[in-house]
């Protein structure tokens, strides 16, 4: 099945701790079914110091599932995600304007 949510799309948090809050796909785990959303699901992890980093109390954003995304239209508004054929290629679209994304 075709992705609906892809690395880079600007994206509205729909449920969870995080609800109405925005920010860009930085990866997406098709088969967990979960992307990481920069400034979303953000966790406090304890790391070691090394050689290359300081340790610490370093906060990171931890996957969130698909089903809470929704991709963001021009108008700033959640919206669907859904697919045509245009000429031999198939685009994905805004279900609420008809714009290609």
């Amino acid at each position: 099945m075709a992705a609906k949510l892809k690395k880079g799309d600007k994206v509205v948090v729909l449920a969870g701790k995080d609800k109405g809050k925005q920010g860009e796909i930085t990866s997406v785990n098709p088969s967990a079914n979960k992307a990481v959303v920069d400034g979303v699901n953000i966790a406090i992890r304890h790391t070691k110091q090394s050689q290359a980093s300081q340790g610490g109390r370093i906060a990171k954003a931890m996957p969130i599932d698909l089903s809470n995304l929704a991709i963001v239209d021009k108008n700033g508004k959640p919206t669907r995600v859904g697919f045509r054929m245009e000429g031999d290629q198939k685009v994905r679209y805004a279900k609420t304007t008809g714009d290609v994304i």
